[in-house]
């Protein structure tokens, strides 16, 4: 895990499973993020997703342990975007609270990526 990574948590009223089933569920997924994509949600699984008009990201389901963790890697496609295929790894972990669901989100990339990132769009890792 890199240092000062960016961590985003939301609890969320459904349980571990229902929200599990948002990360490896094609039209759930699409629901939340996305235009079209194609999935293979298996540990080194593939996808690509367009996420807005010409955006489209792709990347590998690392592990997926449901329905406690899911990780893959993250990157655009298009040239002009700060994050290339590959560059980085999305940790997601669901930990069940009393009103449904801890998420939390855990981008990790590599150095250069990151000030590539921080250059672009002003934000500080």
């Amino acid at each position: 895990m890199i240092n000062n990574a960016v961590t985003v948590e939301r609890r969320i009223a459904a349980r571990p499973e229902t929200v599990f089933s948002f990360f490896t569920d094609r039209d759930k997924w699409l629901s939340w993020m996305g235009q079209d994509g194609e999935f293979s949600f298996e540990p080194g699984g593939a996808y690509r997703t367009r996420v807005t008009g010409e955006h489209v990201a792709e990347g590998r389901f690392v592990e997926i342990d449901p329905p406690r963790r899911i990780v893959f890697t993250w990157g655009w496609v298009d040239d002009e975007m700060p994050v290339p295929p590959g560059s980085s790894t999305v940790e997601i972990t669901l930990e069940p609270v009393p009103e449904g669901t801890l998420l939390r989100l855990e981008p990790w990339a590599e150095p250069f990526v990151r000030a590539r990132f921080s250059a672009r769009c002003s934000w500080r890792f």
